[in-house]
């Protein structure tokens, strides 16, 4: 009788998911106002810094959806890049200038680059994994350095975007761009929520604390990893192409190796437990790095690893773990 006023009922667990949803989007919902709000109030520069923090932070929240899983992968940039230069190119080539659409080209351009990928990766775990996105990375790099019809190692530009067939008036371009920026990463970070909390993002928990007892009790480990690894690809694409967007110019780099540390970085500092501390991180991560390279110039990368080791050696679970022992995030 005891065990079975201690079981959760059939309908109390659906209930709960129900909940969390519809607290996570009211949470997302008042988070989006309020920054809404706070950018209108607030200089050029704090609104592109903020801008590109959550471009960048779409990509690492991919990154941490597969850190759940147990795999971290250094080859982000790859689709970061892919979402940036699909985007630039229908501006440019096709003449579809719409910064909605661009965005969704980007993050379907990545999906479609990485889905070839997917099931070779899924069978690889630690640094197996993360060598290979690495190696992906660097060969994407390479022939975007030397492809002449890409821009070859200058990149090219990208003309300003115009939304819902709206052309954006010159003074308020970079308010746009930034409510369209955190739009997208607010809607990505409730759906990551939903994600992170339904069957199939519990599943890639089991994986990374047992992948046999996974398969024994019939799920499918390789399965789980493709899909979020196809996942994680079409937020770097939605991620480079609202980056490009922003930037007004797309080049190789965005495939870099150090691209890529970049937000290993910030998914290590966010830690994996929550989805607001991803953008949290790739905030600090935007301001130290703003701020160190204005007064220190030559050093501004070891600030940043002195920033990092700090993190590690008193949050080893990240900046989520502040808040994710009271509650969800």
């Amino acid at each position: 009788m005891a065990a079975a006023i201690l079981r959760p009922s059939a309908t109390a667990l659906p209930r709960r998911a129900a909940i969390r949803r519809r607290r996570s989007a009211v949470l997302g919902l008042g988070a989006f106002l309020l920054l809404a709000v706070a950018g209108w109030f607030s200089p050029r520069w704090l609104t592109f810094l903020v801008t590109m923090a959550a471009a960048n932070g779409l990509v690492s929240l991919g990154i941490v959806g597969l850190m759940r899983g147990g795999v971290v992968p250094f080859g982000q940039g790859m689709l970061f890049a892919a979402g940036g230069y699909s985007a630039a190119l229908i501006y440019n080539k096709l003449g579809f200038t719409d910064a909605l659409g661009l965005t969704l080209a980007g993050g379907v351009a990545a999906v479609v680059l990485a889905a070839p990928f997917a099931p070779l990766l899924s069978r690889y775990r630690g640094i197996f994994f993360a060598m290979l996105t690495l190696a992906l990375s660097m060969v994407a790099y390479g022939l975007l350095m030397k492809l002449d019809m890409l821009g070859g190692s200058d990149g090219f530009n990208l003309g300003r975007p115009t939304l819902l067939g709206q052309k954006l008036p010159d003074a308020h371009t970079g308010y746009i761009l930034y409510l369209l920026t955190i739009g997208v990463a607010t809607a990505m970070a409730v759906l990551a929520r939903v994600y992170f909390d339904s069957t199939r993002g519990l599943v890639t928990l089991a994986v990374r604390e047992n992948e046999l007892r996974v398969e024994y009790l019939g799920g499918s480990v390789r399965q789980a990893m493709t899909i979020n690894f196809i996942l994680a690809a079409f937020c770097g694409g939605l991620g480079g192409a609202l980056a490009v967007m922003s930037l007004g110019h797309i080049e190789p780099h965005f495939s870099f190796w150090t691209t890529s540390g970049e937000f290993v970085f910030v998914a290590i500092l966010a830690g994996w437990q929550s989805v607001a501390a991803v953008f949290l991180a790739s905030t600090v991560l935007e301001v130290v790095r703003s701020f160190s390279s204005a007064y220190f110039p030559n050093t501004w990368q070891l600030a940043l690893g002195l920033f990092l080791l700090f993190v590690i050696r008193f949050l080893p679970r990240g900046i989520g773990s502040l808040w994710m022992k009271r509650g969800r995030g």
